[in-house]
């Protein structure tokens, strides 16, 4: 992964881009956390393009912005079939990163070559004849994107929000599976990934042995790597079984043991199952731990970094593990992220008043992953420059689960996985010897609840400390906009309008790109109907929410380490 901005010309701005290239040089090292190897600028025709790398491809190779000559683009991205591309084509690639396709494959397709992209991408590209351009984000939107608006009429693009603000006069995400683009007709807006499964699941019979052959292809397209890699491991369902799957697969091409890193406070949850997986699959396990007081230090920069109130209490220990994993000699890992979205593993699921219902807060689950677990997925470990990857959300993967029938994915009534959520992926992987039973039949515990419950509670105390009572009564003035419900909500959006809103050039529309903070247990605010119940609790996101089906963990029971 990487960092870019970019300046682009329009019809209403010809020239202004190059008068804006000391600034964005200025700019440009903002995003220095997410590409500390080397550092690339292209000044031409109608387009400014700067560029921070974060070397794990072909680390010798591959300096952006690249040129081929017909065009210059620069990427944060991951493209896992690069090389089927440049055989495809028939051509003789620039480089030998991975990068190396982009600029061929949309130079032969337009805006309609981002979906030939199998990976995680966001992409600026320039025809350097004509000037157009086209700047696209992946399906998911695991990637980050900004869009703003100069007063000189440019359209600037970036990585993160932080590069735009203070020089643009509005600000936006760019939506997953969508590219804007300027060519004969101006600039606009096109979807290119529009899947039917948004509308309605097609009714598939779910298959076990396809999600097991889907996801397992999509770890092996993940462990290619030219730079030292392991697994995030909570010793929760998902990240278990991505580190299972990696560590069978990197042991059949190399007989070595994959890396596993877990964190937690001393009584952590998590901590006591990831190391089951690990001495389960014979994972070189790396365990860290953190204290209270670490963790409230680290608020802050947490905001700074995920650009959004959301997320903030899993952004914190995901941010403290980044710091530790990059600072033992790793670049990039792999994580579990999006299966509670696609196969309903939230606790709040056991609610899912019809198979309908089901499939619609899927749906709205995965179509918003870019606001809050993938956002924070992304940009916490990127503080520290380290690349997360995410089979789970693979395209062909989520293709093929969001059209399951919702009948087959909502958690079983009967049977052997009655009353367990992620019943279909967990009946996947139940032969095999992939995971131990223990974890293979685990309850679903968020990661700001299995890195310790003592986290939570801390940071609630503390905002009841740090937002008074009459603060909280007048929160609707002083936030008007997704006013906070809760006190900790109230302080999280302090210290997000501290950074980004006040003295912006951008003024309030930095708050048109963060998610909407009411939720139960990490339900959507559409998922209130569920339970009349849910309305007044709105702002809780912790599982322990869900009394009535959550299980609590402790560490009590764990053996002596070693």
């Amino acid at each position: 992964m990487c960092g870019f901005l970019s300046i682009l010309e329009t019809e209403q701005s010809a020239g202004q881009s190059l008068h804006l290239a000391t600034r964005g040089s200025e700019l440009l090292d903002l995003l220095a956390h997410r590409g500390p190897d080397q550092r690339g600028i292209w000044r031409g025709k109608g387009a400014w393009l700067g560029h921070r790398r974060l070397s794990i491809m072909a680390p010798q190779d591959g300096l952006q912005p690249i040129d081929d000559g017909c065009a210059v683009w620069v990427s944060n991205s991951e493209i896992y079939n690069s090389d089927e591309l440049i055989d495809q084509l028939g051509i003789t690639p620039v480089c030998a990163s991975d990068s190396k396709a982009i600029g061929p494959v949309l130079e032969r397709f337009g805006v309609e070559g981002l979906a030939r992209l199998d990976g995680q991408f966001a992409i600026v590209h320039v025809d350097a004849h004509s000037g157009h351009w086209i700047a696209g984000r992946d399906h998911m939107g695991i990637c980050p994107m900004y869009i703003g608006w100069h007063e000189n009429g440019t359209v600037w693009f970036a990585s993160e929000m932080k590069a735009l603000v203070h020089d643009c006069d509005r600000v936006e995400l760019v939506e997953p599976g969508t590219a804007w683009v300027r060519d004969q007709k101006g600039v606009r807006c096109v979807r290119w990934y529009d899947p039917n499964w948004v509308r309605s699941a097609s009714g598939l019979k779910g298959s076990p042995g396809q999600i097991r052959t889907l996801l397992t292809e999509a770890v092996a397209k993940r462990i290619r790597s030219d730079a030292p890699w392991g697994v995030l491991l909570s010793g929760g369902l998902d990240s278990s079984l991505v580190a299972s799957i990696a560590s069978r697969l990197h042991r059949q091409r190399t007989g070595k043991a994959i890396h596993t890193f877990s964190i937690g406070l001393d009584d952590s949850p998590d901590l006591l199952k990831a190391r089951e997986v690990a001495h389960h699959i014979g994972s070189i396990h790396h365990e860290y731990r953190f204290t209270i007081e670490e963790a409230m230090a680290a608020l802050p920069k947490v905001v700074e970094h995920l650009e959004s109130d959301q997320q903030i209490r899993t952004g914190v220990p995901t941010y403290l593990l980044g710091q530790c994993v990059r600072d033992s000699g790793f670049k990039m890992v792999l994580s579990g992220e999006g299966a509670d979205e696609v196969f309903g593993g939230y606790l709040y699921f056991h609610k899912a008043p019809s198979p309908e219902a089901f499939h619609d807060e899927t749906v709205r689950k995965v179509t918003r992953l870019h606001q809050y677990d993938v956002m924070r997925a992304n940009k916490a470990p990127m503080a520290s420059g380290l690349e997360l990857r995410f089979p789970l959300l693979d395209r062909a993967l989520i293709d093929h689960a969001m059209n399951i029938d919702p009948r087959d994915r909502m958690i079983p009534r009967e049977g052997m996985w009655s009353g367990v959520e992620k019943a279909l992926l967990r009946e996947a992987f139940r032969d095999g010897d992939w995971l131990p039973d223990s974890i293979l039949h685990r309850q679903k515990e968020q990661f700001s609840d299995g890195v310790g419950y003592g986290w939570v509670d801390a940071l609630q105390d503390r905002a009841a400390v740090h937002v008074s009572d009459e603060q909280m009564a007048m929160a609707g003035e002083r936030f008007p906009e997704l006013t906070p419900t809760n006190k900790e909500m109230y302080w999280m959006r302090e210290l997000f309008e501290q950074r980004f809103v006040e003295g912006c050039a951008s003024g309030r529309s930095a708050l048109g790109t963060i998610g909407d903070g009411r939720s139960v247990a990490c339900c959507t605010p559409e998922a209130f109907a569920w339970d009349p119940a849910w309305g007044s609790m709105a702002g809780d996101i912790s599982g322990r929410t869900m009394k009535d089906v959550h299980q609590q963990e402790t560490e009590s029971k764990r053996p002596a380490a070693g």
